[in-house]
């Protein structure tokens, strides 16, 4: 079945000529609103959501939108199951919007969960809007679930943080939501499944390359000195230095740790590049600043229980974290900077989709495969079951292609189902000829298109993407 959504990028074309003067022959026009999105759902741990009224053109006057509500055993009220902000006391919430604003918002808070087993809902439509000419289009009415359900679909602008990328955010379908943490926050990920797995934080293009010694101490800076050397990116034979790019635990470079001691051996880190502050060029992009130094690290096992040794490479002596798993995460993630457990991802079943720098792995020519950097790089949760793939608009439309077009045989074991393909840097734009499906970590399906890879003045790392529910 299809849903009724009429995406933004739609409306924001909408410009209807109303009417004109026999005097001046002058076009008036239309001044058209909208909710951005057409559903809202709470999780049991969601406080508050905010929702947006967007514009089909600047506000050519400050006025209000006046949106009304009706409700499905919810209560309004300081003492009951919501309030709003703007007030909505009355029945009714009157939101204002200055001269020249794009869009406006209200903010819902959940005060309680519902009972279990009841649905809980509040119904919000727009009602009136105080300026001449104006029309209410395309999403006129918002449905906000204080019971868990899936989101019907939406449009999504990841918070990257412009050209220099500082941030990972990790996207939620189903419940329309994004965390970002800064990229350069953590650099080993501690598995939470049954492997004993460590992960390096390609996003800073780390590397790592496994020793002789067992003995953490008695490496020195003449061991390793010709070993830094090859580990880098953008360069062919340096795959080894890297994860797998598809996301399979079983291919971290680091090997899998052994219950036995002997078995475990020391690894020489680099632990890649700061964050660059430097401003790039419009269109491009400025992601490596300096280089963060070297780690020489070992991990052991204890019980259930990873132990992580790690010292300066001129060192002697070294610090040692005993590090728990946490089934409900892909991972727990430990920072050199803080040398202790930081938190980054989400719980495994609350991410569909990470927006990220990446090290992927290229063949730079007769099979020489190497390291090599990527921005504006879209992830699949593969380890907490979503998946994706691509379909090209030479066999369905984005329009018309339904929950009966999706082929399972398509979804394969790689995080990349998105990857890069979804747009062109030596454009600065984004590929029409294709758009995604995405099935996220409750099983629920999606089509997803891309509309942005740049802000209007053409900065990158601004993505933004519209969806919807198959169903």
């Amino acid at each position: 079945m299809k849903t009724n959504l009429i995406f933004i990028k739609a409306l924001l074309l909408l410009f209807i000529v109303s009417g004109c003067s026999s005097d001046d022959d002058t076009t008036i026009q239309e001044f058209a609103v909208a909710f951005e999105n057409p559903s809202v759902s709470f999780s049991t741990t969601d406080e508050n959501k905010e929702v947006k009224i967007v514009f089909s053109s600047k506000a050519p006057q400050a006025g209000n939108v006046t949106v009304n509500y009706t409700v499905e055993n919810a209560v309004y009220g300081a003492d009951a199951d919501f309030t709003t902000v703007p007030s909505g006391e009355t029945g009714s919430i009157t939101v204002a919007f200055k001269q020249g604003d794009s869009d406006v918002s209200f903010t819902i808070n959940k005060l309680k969960n519902p009972i279990e087993g009841v649905t809980q809902s509040v119904s919000f439509s727009l009602a009136k809007v105080s300026v001449l000419n104006s029309i209410m289009s395309g999403n006129t009415n918002l449905a906000v679930s204080f019971t868990e359900s899936a989101a019907l679909g939406g449009i999504i602008s990841p918070k990257v943080g412009g050209a220099n990328e500082p941030n990972q955010v990790y996207v939620d379908l189903s419940a329309q939501s994004q965390v970002d943490v800064l990229r350069d926050s953590w650099d080993l990920g501690f598995y939470g499944g049954s492997e004993f797995r460590v992960s390096i934080n390609g996003s800073i293009f780390m590397g790592a390359a496994q020793l002789d010694a067992t003995d953490i101490n008695t490496v020195k800076e003449a061991d390793v000195t010709a070993i830094k050397d090859l580990i880098k990116t953008s360069a062919p034979n340096t795959a080894q230095y890297f994860d797998g790019p598809t996301g399979e635990i079983t291919k971290t470079v680091i090997a899998e740790v052994s219950e036995t001691d002997a078995e475990n051996k020391v690894y020489l880190l680099k632990l890649g590049f700061e964050v660059s502050t430097k401003a790039a060029e419009v269109g491009g992009v400025e992601l490596s600043g300096d280089l963060r130094g070297w780690k020489k690290i070992r991990i052991l096992r204890s019980g259930d229980d990873y132990v992580l040794q790690h010292a300066d490479i001129a060192a002697t002596t070294f610090e040692e974290i005993k590090i728990s798993k946490d089934s409900d995460y892909n991972f727990r993630f430990f920072s050199f900077n803080t040398k202790n457990i930081v938190d980054v991802e989400p719980k495994k079943e609350k991410w569909d989709l990470n927006f990220t720098v990446f090290t992927n792995i290229l063949d730079f020519g007769g099979g020489n495969l190497g390291g090599y950097g990527y921005s504006d790089y879209v992830v699949t949760n593969l380890k907490g079951g979503a998946n994706s793939y691509m379909v090209m608009t030479a066999d369905f439309t984005y329009e018309d292609f339904t929950l009966a077009n999706v082929n399972n045989a398509n979804f394969i074991v790689d995080q990349r189902g998105i990857g890069s393909n979804w747009r062109s840097v030596f454009t600065g734009s984004v590929k029409d000829d294709r758009f995604f499906v995405v099935k996220d970590t409750d099983g629920n399906l999606y089509k997803i298109r891309f509309n942005a890879l740049t802000d209007d003045s053409g900065v990158r790392g601004n993505p933004k993407f519209e969806y919807t529910l198959l169903q």
